[in-house]
């Protein structure tokens, strides 16, 4: 009995530590601090239209799919909470132009966000071709043009800024070598092995940069772009390149900068709710549980803070959807007490003494409660898989709800019940007899 009253209070003061670390750390400036949604904290809406005429129909969904991923990851390089980075197609039936749409939390200043984002250059590698014209007078005069190949910036992995053609030349003219993924391994060594002798003309936004003759095949994966770059532009380009050379042209269609008003009243009525739904289940379960409901309360408080604090250390960013979550995780672990509390009931109406009630009470509700609790846990799975940013959020907190709740359930609650050494000989015995545990 001592080594369980030992286990309570090891628990409370562990509670109590987590807990003051919630308090001290809910500071804007803390690096612990809560990290709000664009719907809570303000930020801003971007609208790209994106030009997919040069895209054989057959693949503009895939090259909008890369799209997606591209400014997905130069988003997250810039540490932006949970962005919300989605691809559409106007027209009723979804046969319009496609659009790129950009959320961006905590970034109110929308020229920061149009700069955040960026243009990221568009790479095309183009074969020339020779021609001719006829002038206003007549005349016959060569031209050269260049037609697409197929290989664009969206085959790219890696772009690394180097002096010198790379073959221990001195030149100082700073280079930029790009390789390319397996497919565009191949694709690149098919363009060079049959066009031997032929001009390929690399095009960064439509600009030509470069227009080396190509010698053989080139079977690496690697090409080298030359042209009038300073130190600093051939950095700003290799960087760019890095974070995502984009395989759809963009331009910016619409800019929408949303206030952070909205998002204090949702945080203000989603806390008020939560506070009122906490303080009315918990004179619920006291009134009709008595003891049993007072520990289930203190377990829920407890799992409150660790919850919290969880948010905090991941960090999780919060949104309407994700205080829902919480919410609703709450009202899971409310369940699985009232589940004890009911089997404690039922062992102790069988004539079973208050210790043993408790134990078998434990034992009998772990079966329901884990078999709906991995239902549950296999249903936030889903969303997250499946879902989009937000739904991926709410999706995050429930699982995350979920897994808590049993621990605080099974483990702090049973912890607590057995510490207080009740017997049904005590006045704490007899008062537990004569609550709803009857």
């Amino acid at each position: 009995m001592f080594k369980l009253r030992y286990s309570a209070v090891l628990v409370l003061i562990v509670a109590a530590a987590i807990g003051v670390f919630v308090w001290m750390t809910n500071k804007p400036d803390s690096r612990f601090a809560f990290k709000l949604g664009l719907d809570l904290s303000g930020g801003s809406h971007l609208v790209y239209n994106a030009d997919t005429s040069k895209i054989p129909a057959g693949e503009t969904a895939d090259a909008m799919n890369a799209l997606q991923i591209v400014i997905e990851r130069r988003v997250n390089a810039f540490g932006v909470g949970e962005p919300v980075v989605q691809t559409e197609q106007a027209g009723a039936l979804g046969n319009g132009a496609y659009r790129l749409i950009v959320e961006l939390p905590g970034i109110t200043d929308v020229n920061e966000a149009v700069a955040m984002i960026g243009q990221t250059p568009t790479l095309e590698f183009k074969l020339a071709q020779k021609g001719e014209a006829t002038t206003d007078t007549g005349a016959t005069v060569p031209i050269e043009t260049y037609v697409d190949t197929g290989l664009t910036g969206k085959y790219l992995t890696n772009a690394a800024l180097q002096f010198g053609n790379g073959s221990g030349s001195l030149q100082t003219q700073p280079t930029i070598l790009v390789t390319f993924n397996s497919e565009g391994t191949k694709l690149f060594g098919e363009i060079t092995s049959q066009n031997v002798g032929r001009e390929l003309g690399i095009f960064l936004d439509g600009r030509l940069l470069s227009a080396p003759v190509i010698q053989e095949r080139i079977d690496n994966g690697q090409a080298l772009i030359s042209g009038n770059f300073t130190a600093q532009s051939a950095k700003d380009l290799v960087t760019n390149l890095n974070l995502g050379a984009l395989p759809v042209p963009i331009t910016l269609a619409s800019t929408e900068s949303i206030g952070a008003t909205l998002g204090d009243q949702a945080v203000h009525a989603g806390v008020f709710a939560g506070l009122l739904g906490f303080l009315i289940l918990s004179i619920f379960m006291i009134v009709w549980y008595r003891v049993p409901g007072v520990v289930a309360v203190v377990s829920l408080v407890i799992y409150c803070v660790i919850m919290l604090a969880i948010f905090k250390l991941i960090p999780v960013v919060l949104t309407a959807a994700g205080i829902a979550a919480f919410i609703l995780s709450v009202g899971l672990a409310v369940d699985a007490n009232v589940l004890i509390a009911e089997r404690m009931k039922e062992e102790m109406a069988a004539g079973a003494s208050t210790q043993d009630a408790i134990g078998h009470g434990f034992s009998r509700a772990w079966s329901a409660i884990r078999d709906s609790n991995i239902a549950h846990i296999i249903a936030a799975v889903i969303l997250f898989w499946f879902g989009t940013s937000i739904i991926k959020g709410f999706a995050l907190v429930f699982g995350l709800g979920v897994i808590i709740s049993m621990l605080s359930a099974i483990v702090i609650s049973r912890t607590f019940m057995l510490a207080l050494g009740i017997n049904t000989h005590s006045r704490l015995g007899r008062f537990f007899m004569r609550s709803g545990i009857k």
